[in-house]
């Protein structure tokens, strides 16, 4: 592991000298977290060097330390709540695709499996999913449901998350009608359900593979009619190429893109549901400044209709300043010294001997 040094250095003498930097890190993969000393080898500039050098980074491959007991005080942090965010992380049921996948990679190729759907084991997984939402609460507490606009993902959310069976004469419009994506299941009502918004960000790698290739939105609106598309700005597909498949890295540059926009959502608890290569490349940006089981917990890739719930941390004043919870005080207005103040503003008079 390396830790970052980041300042300005200046050498007084020798052709090479060993610095001394004393810094406090809260680096605990590292398993340490107070101050320690490391020896750098530096190398002399002039002083006109000196006045040009920019601020510069050091790689520290080593350390020593008088003690390897991590110090618990700094191991937790402590955050405003409207400064955090639950994220339920849920990645698609079984598709078409993952069967034939497994058979063999080239299937991918495939437009046979073009905008790939559910199995009827991949709906049964979001029967499963939906029992464990309700059973432990989530799906009173969550407001915002957002989905990759890919049937898979769509009949996942809608499935999981959406209301019962929907009836004739409702006056509100389902969230997915019957057998929709060559399936025998029931129309699914948006009765007493969040909001569903359908966001092109958190959709699969793009490009070469005809299951990662969305229909148009003019296609999936009569299916699904209470989902909000309006986010999405082309009717067609345009994101997919034929011959060019998305980069790892383009991936996880997405990824953040799409938890930055989270932070201009009201909404303290949503759900997402996505793709297994989108999950695994965003979520490597995170948890290197934890114990290595945790950024192990947090990176690892999602099964078929896995959830996990994660807390984000706006870090970055990214969010709304107010917060719905905190309260002033001091309503109705009076004195409110805290007593270490009183005692330092009315020091008690010395006692003269007689």
């Amino acid at each position: 592991n390396q830790l970052w040094v980041e300042g300005r250095y200046q050498v007084t003498h020798g052709a090479r000298q060993c610095l001394t930097v004393t810094i406090l890190t809260n680096c605990i993969c590292n398993n340490f977290n107070s101050p320690r000393s490391f020896s750098l080898t530096t190398t002399t500039l002039t002083p006109q060097q000196r006045q040009q050098q920019p601020p510069f980074r050091l790689s520290v491959l080593s350390f020593s330390s008088t003690s390897s007991v991590m110090d618990s005080r700094l191991v937790q942090n402590l955050y405003p709540l409207h400064r955090c965010k639950t994220i339920h992380l849920v990645r698609h049921a079984q598709g078409i695709h993952n069967v034939e996948g497994e058979k063999d990679h080239n299937a991918y190729l495939s437009e046979e499996l073009f905008d790939a759907h559910l199995t009827p084991l991949g709906w049964k997984q979001v029967d499963n999913l939906r029992k464990h939402v309700h059973t432990y609460g989530l799906s009173k507490k969550i407001e915002l449901v957002i989905t990759s606009p890919l049937l898979r993902t769509m009949q996942t959310a809608v499935g999981v998350f959406g209301g019962e069976g929907y009836m004739d004469g409702i006056d509100k419009p389902p969230l997915m009608v019957a057998n929709t994506g060559n399936s025998s299941h029931p129309a699914i009502s948006s009765l007493n359900c969040p909001t569903f918004v359908a966001v092109e960000f958190c959709r699969e790698h793009l490009g070469v593979h005809p299951c990662d290739r969305r229909k148009s939105i003019s296609e999936y609106k009569p299916l699904f009619p209470a989902i909000d598309f309006s986010l999405i700005e082309s009717d067609a597909d345009i994101l997919w190429k034929p011959d060019v498949r998305e980069k790892n890295e383009e991936v996880a540059a997405r990824g953040m893109k799409f938890l930055n926009w989270l932070w201009t959502r009201k909404e303290k608890e949503i759900a997402v549901v996505t793709h297994s290569g989108f999950l695994i490349h965003t979520l490597s940006a995170f948890g290197d400044d934890c114990h290595p089981s945790i950024k192990t917990e947090i990176c690892k890739p999602f099964n078929n209709c896995e959830l996990r719930s994660v807390v984000v941390v706006d870090r970055g004043m990214i969010g709304p300043d107010s917060s719905t919870t905190n309260y002033p005080g001091k309503i109705p207005s009076g004195p409110d010294h805290p007593s270490d103040d009183a005692k330092e503003k009315h020091p008690v008079d010395s006692v003269v001997p007689t």
